[in-house]
């Protein structure tokens, strides 16, 4: 490392983000810096992606048991990201007892088992479970380290004669190492390249990252910054120069507008055949670097080599499928579009199944789902499917990180990825393998994607919450956009989108479900809660009146059953569809021609679309609410006062008037909707054509 520290702050490749005052805000607080740092160097894609990387700082500590003075590494724990690391994902070991394993490693064939005595070398009792990594820090003897995956670095480590590119970019003041898969034993061997090379900057490893480092955060962090820069600028002066980058283009781009067009249209066909195993959520992207790789004439040259870099592999599969359809294709019929496609998945999934079978070991696990989670489509763009959004999001940068490698290596030399072999050996690894058995169990309505009506505040706001908060994914529909916003910001990244939607306009609805189909690759449960209430006499209700109510609550219902239908078939992954009706529906109530019979068709059409849509394994229920007062829109109007006169009370008495007649004395509220479609959609998973009653109680409104 040099002596002085570079004062440079502009940056062409990358971004510098320190801000001095935020961190002498935090001191002499060498752990509080080194999040600090971290975070920096997570927020910049470019340099390291989630998840991806990990970063450390060695301080002295007081020794709990013996009072003396002792070194501890600090490092970030299994599983975490630096973009948003905090105290609680984060490691401490004595970094003596760390480096004492060397006398009780027995070499690589066994380094697996060093793996659990990381824990014994714990100093902080509330760590982070240690990563595979935590012995690539310790090893080294650098205050600050800064393990990352730059797309610039992994272009120089993937190229064709990496150790010599990494020569001719920075002389001798980097160090390099060959492919080797994560663990103590490639810790030996960083360990090695700086007894053999003092005084250098950092290390490339080949087909994988970069570690650099500093006596200080910031020094680190502008070792980091500086060491990427270099490698971006030798590639850029490159790029084009002896052929046209991926070989130029083959194919020419849809327009943007018909690009998205084509992506919907699409989009639950490919859910549907990726969802064989198990369910999965989509993301789509067709930003320009995607475009420009999956439209070029290397596609079908590199898409098959895969990745390099072992957190790109892990997060996209061994390969992407790539669709041999045209970027135009008619994709208005399902069974001729699915009749050219699926030979494609039968043929990835055969594939896999080779590549299992040839690469396994006697104690591999059980193999994994065979379905791509890549999918490129030349001249519209690239879907990813996955457990859920945020891991089908990841996965979607995670392989334009690696479109971006493979970029910069043919800019370079030319690009090498992993051999089969190393690519298995890392993805049915037994401590992933581990891992993934440790993660939490997930929730009931994991993998289902819900678009909900009437979702900007009310019964719909408190379906969508109750739906989110089980695992699904949610489209908020509402005609108020204002509201729609003042919702969805209620709900973390990656959990819920909006899209206005008037449930009286046919081409409103269907954009609606475009956004779901472009944000999730489909949808699993309709939820039509759109609705209003108006409360007149015979004499009192217009025909104004009328048509509103049946176009809101009957024919909003219709259209949004029957375009929502369309998507479960092509899915074909059967769905749910959940009306909220009325109690007023089943009982004659003064005063209520127009919202009852509006509430009984919605009914009805439930049992008919039940009655139909049942052999597809579509389920069509209703849920019949009464008396919600606190917390539902619809009493934000004329209709309270309405039901306050039919009944001889005042507005301010309702709550407790609906309260009372019921049989139970109960309150009904927006979340009392909320989990009875939850148990309609989730636990209710052989019901169809029944309604549930929420309103305390009501002896008319019984329906048996």
């Amino acid at each position: 490392m040099p002596t002085t520290v570079s004062k440079r702050t502009t940056f062409k490749y990358v971004d510098y983000l320190w801000d001095k005052k935020a961190a002498a805000a935090l001191g002499d607080d060498q752990v509080a810096l080194f999040l600090y740092r971290s975070n920096l160097l997570g927020a910049d894609l470019r340099i390291t992606n989630y998840g991806g990387g990990n970063t450390s700082c060695k301080t002295i500590e007081k020794d709990p048991l013996t009072g003396k003075e002792v070194e501890v590494m600090w490092v970030k724990g299994s599983g975490g990201d630096i973009g948003t690391l905090t105290r609680q994902g984060i490691a401490g070991l004595y970094t003596k007892r760390l480096r004492d394993l060397k006398k009780v490693y027995r070499g690589i064939e066994f380094e697996d088992e060093i793996v659990p005595l990381y824990y014994h070398c714990l100093f902080d009792l509330d760590s982070r479970a240690p990563s595979i990594d935590t012995a690539l820090h310790g090893l080294l003897p650098f205050k600050h380290i800064d393990h990352l995956h730059p797309d610039a670095l992994i272009s120089v480590a993937a190229a064709k004669d990496s150790k010599k590119v990494t020569k001719e970019i920075w002389g001798d003041t980097m160090g390099w190492v060959p492919w080797q898969r994560p663990g103590f034993d490639l810790g030996l061997q960083l360990e090695k390249c700086l007894n053999d090379n003092p005084g250098i900057r950092g290390i490339v490893l080949g087909g994988h990252g970069l570690f650099t480092w500093g006596d200080t955060a910031y020094e680190s962090y502008i070792n980091s910054l500086e060491v990427i820069e270099m490698a971006a600028k030798y590639i850029a002066a490159r790029e084009g120069k002896k052929r046209p980058v991926f070989g130029g283009q083959k194919i020419k781009s849809l327009p943007a507008k018909e690009r998205k067009e084509q992506a919907a249209k699409l989009a639950p066909i490919l859910r549907g055949l990726c969802s064989t195993y198990q369910g999965m959520i989509g993301h789509f992207t067709d930003d320009k670097r995607v475009l420009q790789f999956i439209n070029s004439h290397d596609l079908t040259k590199l898409a098959p080599l895969g990745t390099s870099c072992p957190d790109h592999f892990l997060r996209t599969k061994i390969q992407p499928l790539v669709l041999g359809i045209s970027p135009k294709e008619n994709l208005e019929d399902t069974e001729i579009i699915k009749a050219k496609i699926v030979p494609d998945f039968e043929q990835y999934r055969k594939e896999y199944n080779a590549y299992y079978e040839k690469c396994k070991y006697d104690n591999s696990p059980a193999i994994r789902d065979p379905n791509p989670v890549v999918i490129l489509y030349p001249g519209v763009g690239m879907f990813t499917f996955a457990k859920n959004k945020q891991t089908a999001r990841v996965a979607s940068e995670f392989y334009l990180n690696a479109i971006n490698v493979m970029r910069g290596a043919e800019a370079i030399t030319k690009y090498t990825a992993l051999s089969r072999q190393e690519a298995f050996d890392i993805e049915y690894w037994l401590l992933e393998e581990a891992k993934l058995q440790r993660q939490p169990k997930e929730k009931p309505l994991s993998r289902k994607v819900a678009i909900v009506t009437g979702a900007g505040g009310g019964i719909g706001k408190a379906i969508a919450d109750k739906l989110t908060a089980e695992g699904a994914n949610v489209v908020l529909t509402d005609i108020n956009e204002d509201r729609l916003k003042e919702a969805n910001a209620t709900y973390k990244r990656d959990t819920a989108t909006y899209a206005v939607c008037d449930v009286t306009n046919s081409r409103s609805i269907a954009a609606a479900y475009e956004t779901a189909c472009l944000e999730f690759g489909g949808v699993d449960i309709i939820v039509h809660s759109a609705g209003l209430a108006i409360s007149k006499a015979l004499a009192e209700t217009t025909l104004k009146d009328w048509d509103i109510l049946q176009n809101v609550l009957v024919k909003g219902q219709f259209s949004m059953a029957k375009e929502g239908v369309e998507i479960f078939r092509k899915q074909g992954m059967g769905g749910d569809i959940i009306h909220i009706a009325s109690k007023n529906g089943l009982v004659a109530g003064k005063n209520n021609v127009g919202y009852g019979t509006a509430k009984a068709a919605q009914q009805h059409m439930t049992r008919l679309l039940a009655a139909e849509l049942g052999p597809e394994k579509i389920r069509v229920n209703t849920v019949n609410p009464d008396g919600v007062i606190i917390g539902s829109k619809i009493w934000e109007g004329d209709w309270a006062a309405g039901r306050a006169k039919a009944n001889g009370i005042t507005v301010e008495e309702l709550p407790a008037f609906y309260a009372k007649r019921n049989l139970m004395n109960e309150i009904i509220r927006p979340e009392d909707i909320g989990n009875a479609v939850f148990a309609l959609c989730a636990i209710l998973d052989k019901s169809t054509g029944n309604i549930i009653n929420v309103d305390g109680g009501m002896a008319n409104a019984f329906v048996r």
